[in-house]
C-alpha cells in the first residue's frame, strides 16, 4: 500500500498552526492535523479519506506540557504511562494502549480524537471498491450504510478508544483552538453521536490540552478492557467504574464510563446514579453491571458480535467495581 502525495506543514507555534490552518480554509484547501500519526497515516495508506494537506503538531512544544493535572495533546501515552505525578488510573490505561511503539508515538490528544472504526471501512481501497464502498468513505459514490442498511443519516462505525472512559470519570475538561478562539467544555461534551463528524471540532480547530479537577486524586477506581490480543488490538468493550469513597459507608460518589460500543464512548451517570441511591453493598455492583449491560447499544461491525459484547460489559464492570465490594 502505497501513501498518497501530501502537502507536509510544519509550523513551530499554536499562533502560527491556527494561522495556517485558517489560511487553507479560506482557500478551500482541506487538511488533517496529525499527531503520532499511529491512526492517520494506516488510514492514508488505505487511501481513507485522504486530504491534499496535513499540519503536524510534533514542533509545537506548547502542546507537550504534563503536570498532574494538565495534560498536553501532544503528550506521549508512553511519557503518560511512566509520569509518577499524573492520576494512577490514568498511568494504568495508557499503559494498556496497542503496543509499547505504538505508544512511544502516539499521544493523548490522538486518541481523545482517535477516528471511528468499522470492518467495512478499516480495509484497503481494493477491498472497500470491491462491495461499492461505505456510507463513512463513499468516494462521491452515494454508498449505502453496510451495518444498517437504508438510513443514509448517520455512520455507526465504533470509538474505540481508551482514555475517554477514565477522563470523563474523573471530570476532565478538554481545552480547543482554533480560527475563531480558544474554548473548553467537559469532556463528555465533546464527542457527537455520529461516526463521521465524531466530536464537536469545527474547521481550523484543534485539541491543545485537557486539564483534571483539583478533587481528582480523591476518586479510585479501575478501568477493563475485551480485545482479541492483548499485546495490540483496540477495545471490543472498555469500562470504567470509578468512585469517591465515603466515611465508612457507601461511596460518596460514583461514575462509569464505557468504551468500544458505540459510536462516542459512554457516560452512564444515570445508571450509576439510581444504583448509588439504593446501596446495598455487594449486590450493588451486580445490579450496576446489569445496568450498564443494558445500557449499550453496540452493532455488528467489530470482530465480536453484539451480543457478546454486551455480555462482557457486565463482566467488565464487575471487575472494574471489584473494589467496591469492600465499601
Amino acid at each position: 500500500m502505497r501513501m498518497p502525495p501530501f502537502n507536509l506543514h510544519t509550523p513551530e507555534t499554536l499562533e502560527e498552526a491556527i494561522s495556517l490552518s485558517r489560511e487553507l480554509g479560506e482557500a478551500d484547501e482541506e487538511f488533517d492535523w496529525i499527531a503520532g500519526g499511529t491512526d492517520l497515516l494506516p488510514n492514508y495508506k488505505w487511501h481513507l479519506n485522504v486530504k491534499p494537506n496535513v499540519i503536524s503538531l510534533a514542533k509545537i512544544s506548547e502542546l507537550s506540557e504534563l503536570s498532574n493535572f494538565h495534560i498536553g495533546a501532544m503528550v506521549r501515552l508512553h511519557e503518560l504511562a511512566e509520569f509518577d505525578d499524573v492520576h494512577p488510573l490514568l498511568s494504568k490505561v495508557a499503559a494498556m494502549v496497542a503496543s509499547v511503539m505504538i505508544r512511544r508515538s502516539g499521544t493523548v490528544g490522538g486518541n481523545i480524537c482517535l477516528d471511528t472504526r468499522c470492518f467495512w471501512f478499516n480495509q484497503t481501497e481494493e477491498w472497500r471498491e470491491s462491495i461499492d464502498w461505505c456510507y463513512k468513505c463513499d468516494c462521491g459514490t452515494g454508498a449505502d450504510c453496510r451495518v444498517i442498511p437504508n438510513q443514509n443519516t448517520q455512520c455507526v462505525a465504533t470509538y474505540q478508544a481508551d482514555l475517554a472512559p477514565v477522563l470523563m470519570c474523573l471530570g476532565a475538561h478538554i481545552h480547543l483552538a482554533g480560527p475563531l478562539g480558544t474554548r473548553s467544555m467537559l469532556l463528555n461534551d465533546f464527542f457527537e453521536l455520529d461516526g463521521i463528524t465524531r466530536n464537536v471540532l469545527q474547521p481550523g480547530e484543534l485539541v491543545t490540552h485537557l486539564t483534571l479537577p483539583d478533587d481528582s486524586s480523591e476518586w479510585v477506581g479501575d478501568y477493563q478492557k475485551l480485545r482479541q490480543r492483548d499485546s495490540w488490538d483496540f477495545p471490543e468493550a472498555g469500562v470504567a467504574v470509578v468512585w469517591k469513597p465515603g466515611e465508612g459507608g457507601p461511596p460518596a460518589d460514583l461514575r462509569v464510563a464505557t468504551t468500544g460500543l458505540e459510536s462516542i464512548p459512554g457516560y452512564h451517570d444515570e445508571e450509576a446514579g439510581s444504583i448509588l441511591e439504593d446501596w446495598k453493598g455487594k449486590a450493588s455492583v451486580d445490579d450496576l453491571a446489569e445496568a450498564v449491560r443494558a445500557a449499550v447499544r453496540p452493532v455488528l461491525n467489530t470482530w465480536y458480535p453484539p451480543s457478546y459484547r454486551r455480555k462482557m460489559v457486565k463482566v467488565l464492570t464487575k471487575r472494574a467495581g471489584s473494589g467496591l465490594k469492600e465499601v
